[in-house]
C-alpha cells in the first residue's frame, strides 16, 4: 500500500530535518553511459567486532575466550570461514548469509580499521604532541569523524559526498541528471553532504503523496496538483514560505518517481522486516530506475542503531547482526536480479569497536573494528588488513601494537582513509584525486587495500 504524507507533516519534516535538501527540480534525464553506487551501512553505537569475527585456531581462540568470561562465543556457535594468509575464523552465529556470501567470493572482511591521523603505535599514544583523532571513544565525535573521513573537525563535508563532488567536477558525471546523487535514508547524514552535492533524506516506504491528492477521476487529481503547483510556484516575498513551497514542489515531482520505483521490480529474495531491510529495499528500488534517472555516480547511506551494548549484549547483538546479515543478503540478491551487482558496492561503518574485556553483560567503547565489504566487484573470500592476535592481549605490554590498552581496545592497523580511498578508486576517482577526498591519506604507505 502506498503511504501518504499530509502537507503539514511534510513541511514539518522538510523544515526540521532538511528532508529534501538537494532534490532540486526533479527533471528526468537520459541515462549516463555507466553507473556505480556506494552504499554505506552505519551501525550506530559501536558494533562489537570481537564477537562479530572470532579467531578459531589455538592459541588465539583460547586467549579470546579467557579474556571474555561470560561474553565469549563457544566454538560450536561460530560460522567458520578461512583466509589463506591469516587462518580460520568464525562469523557470529546470527550471520549465515554473510558467511555464504564470503565463501562465494562476494564479501570481504577488513580487519582492525579505525580513525587515525597517521600510523600509530602503542608508544605513540603517550608521546606529547603525537596527533591522535579528536575525542576518541565519544559517540558524537566518532560518528561524525567516520562519516567526514577526517580525524578532527576541520571539514564540514562527508567523504561519500566528496567522492561524488570529485566525479562530477573532474569527470562530468551526473551532468545530465537532476535526480539526487546523494541519498540518506531515515535521517540526514553528513556522509552525504558535499561542497557541491547536497544530500537528500528519504523515509523508507514514504512516496510523498499528499493526503489531499488521490481524487477520482484521475483528471480531477491532476487538476488539483496543477493548481497547487501554480500557487506554490509563485514568489510570496517571504524567504521561509518560498523555501517551504520549493520543498513541496520537489515532493510533488518526486512522488511519481518513488511510486514508480516501488512497483518497478518484484524482488525474488524478500527483504527482512524491521529497520534496515526497508531502507535497503528502497535503495534497490531507486537503483532499478537509474536507466530513466540518468545518474552516473550515486551514494546511499542507511543505518541501524542499538549497537551500544554496555549490557545485554548477547541478545542485542544477535538481533542486530541477524538483521544486518539478512538485509545485506537480500540487497546483494536484488543487485544480481537487476544486473548491477558489479556496479554496486555496500560496506559497513560504525562509531568504533569495543573492549575485549567485558563490562558486566556487555563491553565498553573501543577504537579499531572489523568491517564488511560486499558486491559483485569485491575481491571477496579474503580478509584484508591485519587481524590482531588475541595472545598479544593475554601477554599485554607496551611493546605490542595490536591493542591500545589493557582492556583490549584494538589499536587500528588500517586507517579509515585507506578504507575509503580504496572504495573511492573503485568508484572512479584517480589516485591524484584521493588526497583531496581524504586529507590524511598521504600519511599512510598503502593507498589502495585491493579489496575491489
Amino acid at each position: 500500500m502506498e503511504k501518504t504524507l499530509s502537507r503539514r507533516r511534510f513541511l514539518q519534516l522538510s523544515a526540521g530535518m532538511g528532508m529534501l535538501a538537494g532534490l532540486g527540480r526533479l527533471n528526468v534525464a537520459h541515462a549516463a553511459n555507466d553507473y556505480k553506487a556506494l552504499v554505506c551501512l552505519f551501525m550506530f553505537g559501536g558494533n562489537d567486532g570481537h564477537n562479530t569475527i572470532v579467531p578459531m585456531t589455538n592459541p588465539q581462540y583460547n586467549a579470546y575466550a579467557q579474556a571474555r568470561p561470560g561474553l565469549a562465543l563457544n566454538l560450536n556457535q561460530l560460522l567458520q570461514f578461512s583466509d589463506a594468509n591469516q587462518g580460520s575464523f568464525g562469523f557470529h552465529f546470527s550471520m549465515p548469509e554473510i558467511r555464504a556470501l564470503y565463501n562465494q567470493g562476494h564479501c570481504a572482511v577488513l580487519a582492525n580499521v579505525g580513525m587515525l591521523v597517521k600510523p600509530t603505535s602503542y608508544a605513540n599514544q603517550t608521546q606529547g604532541g603525537f596527533p591522535l583523532p579528536v575525542q576518541l571513544r565519544s559517540h558524537a565525535d566518532q560518528v561524525q569523524e567516520m562519516q567526514m573521513g577526517q580525524p578532527d573537525y576541520t571539514l564540514s563535508t562527508g567523504w561519500g559526498a566528496r567522492c561524488v563532488d570529485t566525479m562530477q567536477a573532474q569527470y562530468n558525471y551526473n551532468a545530465g541528471s537532476t535526480f539526487p546523487a546523494s541519498i540518506a535514508m531515515l535521517n540526514p547524514a553528513i556522509f552525504c553532504s558535499g561542497n557541491v552535492v547536497q544530500g537528500a533524506s528519504i523515509q523508507p516506504g514514504n512516496y510523498m503523496k499528499q493526503d489531499a491528492m488521490g481524487l477520482w477521476p484521475a483528471s480531477a487529481d491532476t487538476a488539483r496538483l496543477n493548481a497547487e503547483n501554480q500557487i506554490i510556484g509563485a514568489a510570496s516575498g517571504n524567504a521561509i514560505i518560498d523555501a517551504a513551497n520549493r520543498s513541496l514542489m520537489s515532493a510533488n515531482s518526486l512522488n511519481p518517481i518513488l511510486s514508480a520505483a516501488s512497483g518497478a521490480v518484484n524482488f525474488q529474495k524478500p527483504f527482512p522486516a524491521g529497520t534496515l531491510g526497508p531502507q535497503l529495499k528502497d535503495i534497490a528500488q531507486i537503483i532499478s530506475l537509474n536507466a530513466q534517472l540518468g545518474v552516473g555516480r550515486q551514494i546511499f547511506f542507511c543505518s541501524l542503531g542499538m549497537f551500544d551494548t554496555h549490557g545485554g549484549q548477547s541478545w542485542q547483538q544477535q538481533v542486530n547482526l541477524q538483521e544486518v546479515s539478512q538485509a545485506l543478503d537480500a540487497f546483494y540478491a536484488a543487485t544480481v536480479q537487476l544486473g548491477v551487482d558489479q556496479q554496486v558496492t555496500a560496506f559497513t561503518l560504525s562509531d568504533f569497536g569495543r573492549t575485549l574485556q567485558p563490562s558486566g553483560t556487555g563491553c565498553d567503547h573501543g577504537w579499531g573494528n572489523h568491517h564488511l565489504i560486499l558486491g559483485g566487484a569485491v575481491q571477496g573470500g579474503k580478509m584484508y588488513g591485519r587481524f590482531p592476535l588475541m595472545t598479544n592481549y593475554a601477554n599485554f605490554n607496551a611493546s605490542v601494537d595490536d591493542f591500545s590498552d589493557s582492556r583490549g581496545v584494538m589499536l587500528p592497523s588500517t586507517s579509515l582513509a585507506q578504507y575509503g580511498a580504496t572504495l573511492a578508486q573503485w568508484f572512479g576517482a584517480a589516485d591524484s584525486d584521493l588526497n583531496n577526498i581524504f586529507p590524511t591519506l598521504p600519511n599512510f604507505p598503502v593507498r589502495n587495500l585491493g579489496f575491489c
